[in-house]
């Protein structure tokens, strides 16, 4: 096969599978991608993950990789705290929840992080259209009480004020109310009394 016309197939995929090579032509020989590899063509992001060489690496391409590349997902954490300005530049990881183990991977265009969440606490994420890319993002109620939820050494308030969370972001995005009702479905003591500690941090409470 020609990498002209792989490239023209597989272009809009932005990040592809040898999943998605197989579906699309059943007798691919992978061994194309090796080669291709060499010639810097394509890039290896993990086993059976790739992008074209080429391809502009920003933050939607990394919420997009993450996203396909560990499965089911969606961008929480810090780099969705970031995302919607909670706190301040600086994520040197593209953080997500997961239903799957929790596990990272260090690839050519950075490193992704995934952290286990139960079954029943993967919720609270909507649906980013990006250049008419879709991407699972945490909603900012979500992202707030899954950070607290698996940082349990946030303690008190002198903790809270240590995530310098933009008072005014907070005001903009978060829902007070959706975020109480989340919390129910968390069904946990400890994370109510972080969130609390949060909240009389930001002049919530």
């Amino acid at each position: 096969m020609r990498f002209l016309e792989f490239k023209a197939h597989f272009k809009p995929f932005k990040v592809f599978s040898t999943r998605d090579i197989l579906k699309w032509d059943a007798d691919f020989d992978t061994r194309r991608l090796v080669e291709w590899q060499d010639k810097n063509y394509v890039v290896k992001l993990i086993n059976r993950w790739y992008l074209f060489a080429d391809e502009l690496v920003d933050e939607k391409l990394l919420q997009l990789t993450a996203n396909r590349i560990y499965s089911p997902s969606y961008v929480s954490f810090e780099s969705a705290l970031a995302y919607y300005r909670l706190i301040p530049e600086g994520v040197f990881s593209m953080t997500s929840a997961t239903t799957l183990l929790t596990k990272s991977f260090d690839t050519p265009v950075g490193r992704f992080a995934f952290r286990h969440l139960r079954p029943q606490l993967f919720f609270g994420y909507q649906l980013v259209t990006v250049n008419g890319y879709t991407i699972k993002m945490a909603e900012p109620e979500k992202v707030i009480l899954d950070y607290l939820y698996l940082n349990s050494s946030l303690k008190n308030e002198t903790d809270m004020e240590s995530l310098r969370i933009n008072k005014e972001a907070f005001t903009q995005h978060v829902q007070v109310s959706k975020l109480m009702r989340y919390l129910t479905l968390f069904n946990n003591r400890l994370l109510e009394k972080r969130v609390d500690h949060l909240l009389k941090t930001i002049g919530h409470a």
